[in-house]
C-alpha cells in the first residue's frame, strides 16, 4: 500500500543533539523545535495511513517544497516555480530525510533501517510543505 501524507510549512531539518549537565551527569536530549516537527510527522502519517504498518524493505519518496521568498523579482520567482533554478540553502536533503526517516521509527515501520530506496527532490513553491509517499517494496516481483 502507497500511503502518501505532507507536512504543511518550511521543510525543517534534524537538529543536532544538544547535551545538559544534571546533577554532575551529561544528559543528551532532542531540541524542542525537532521534537515538535517529529510529532507533527507522525500526526500526518497516522492521519494518512489509516494503520498501515510496512513489515518489510520500504521505499521512501520526500519532496521538499521551500516557500519562494518575498525579495526576488516577480521573474526569478517565476523561475523558481518553474524549476528552472532549485534551493541551495539550508537544511541540507540529507538532515531533512533524517528527520522524516526518524519521526516514522515504530509508526510507519520498525525501523529505518527498512528503507532500502529513497528519494529526495527540493524544489521552491508558492506553499512550503513537505509531501512524503511511503510505500513496501515487494521483492519477489522485483
Amino acid at each position: 500500500m502507497i500511503v502518501h501524507f505532507e507536512i504543511m510549512g518550511e521543510p525543517k531539518g534534524k537538529g543536532r543533539p544538544r547535551f545538559a549537565r544534571i546533577g554532575g551527569r551529561v544528559k543528551a536530549y532532542t531540541p524542542a523545535g525537532t521534537a515538535a516537527y517529529e510529532d507533527m510527522v507522525r500526526l500526518a502519517y497516522r492521519q494518512a495511513a489509516r494503520g498501515t504498518f510496512h513489515e518489510g524493505p520500504v521505499r521512501i519518496q520526500i519532496e521538499c517544497r521551500f516557500g519562494i521568498p518575498k525579495s526576488v523579482s516577480k521573474r526569478k520567482a517565476e523561475q523558481m516555480r518553474c524549476g528552472e533554478i532549485l534551493p541551495t540553502k539550508k537544511p541540507d536533503a540529507d538532515n531533512i530525510a533524517k528527520i522524516i526517516a526518524d519521526a516514522l521509527n515504530g509508526v510507519a515501520y520498525r525501523d529505518d533501517s527498512q528503507i532500502a530506496e529513497m528519494l529526495i527532490v527540493r524544489r521552491y513553491a508558492d506553499i512550503p510543505a513537505v509531501a512524503v509517499e511511503i510505500q513496501g517494496i515487494d521483492t519477489w516481483t522485483r
